[in-house]
């Protein structure tokens, strides 16, 4: 469905991106944040999902800017080089290229943002600095920016059985920023990667119609 595009960002460097667009007219447009591993096959299969529900998505390849066509294997090594990549990235650039994605796309009307692992953090950070509507997927890394004032809601997913995120660090979004909604599934990190061995199909369901309806919601003539 989808296809390869260059994307131009903040910086004179363009980076890849995989662009997916729905049949008829787009409900809007959703900047899809990939976990540590690279636009792999499973980032563009949710980008093509997000297309198939009336959506026009796009999947900004941030390490490009680092080295061009990462497409990391879930194993040691894959884990390894995916945190390399995102330490040297840094957040800040990451959040530049969500705003060139939103930019690129933003003919498809009000534009969102969705987040797994460390893209659920960029998420976060899409809805609170940019004021893009935003779901965030098992963002680790969210807890030093729970203080700021959000600019646009955002929706929190977590897996109770997720090591990297204990209980209490969940309780903590539900303190700091009780306007938004945070759900918890019985399931580990990565839930949402179906084909791995994370993956929990009901959950993944449960939450992918929550994310729907919030952009449904917030997204559709806004």
């Amino acid at each position: 469905m989808g296809q390869q595009i260059n994307l131009p960002t903040t910086r004179t460097q363009c980076i890849g991106a995989y662009l997916a667009q729905p049949q008829g007219k787009p409900k809007g447009g959703i900047v899809v944040i990939q976990e540590i591993f690279g636009v792999n096959a499973h980032m563009r299969s949710v980008v093509d999902r997000f297309a198939e529900h009336g959506y026009t998505a796009i999947a900004p390849a941030f390490f490009d800017h680092l080295e061009t066509g990462v497409e990391l294997g879930y194993d040691e090594a894959g884990s390894a080089k995916g945190k390399q990549l995102v330490n040297e990235l840094g957040l800040e650039r990451a959040l530049e290229d969500v705003a060139s994605a939103a930019e690129a796309i933003s003919s498809s009307g009000r534009i969102g943002t969705v987040g797994y692992c460390w893209g659920g953090t960029v998420a976060l950070l899409a809805a609170l600095r940019l004021g893009l509507p935003s779901v965030s997927y098992y963002g680790a890394r969210n807890l030093p920016f729970l203080h700021e004032q959000p600019k646009a809601p955002v929706m929190f997913h977590f897996g109770e059985k997720d090591s990297s995120i204990p209980p209490e660090a969940v309780a903590k979004h539900r303190e700091l920023l009780p306007q938004m909604e945070t759900f918890t599934y019985p399931a580990g990190h990565a839930f949402n990667r179906d084909g791995s061995k994370p993956y929990h199909e009901a959950s993944a369901q449960l939450a992918l119609q929550r994310t729907l309806a919030f952009f449904d919601q917030h997204l559709i003539s806004a």
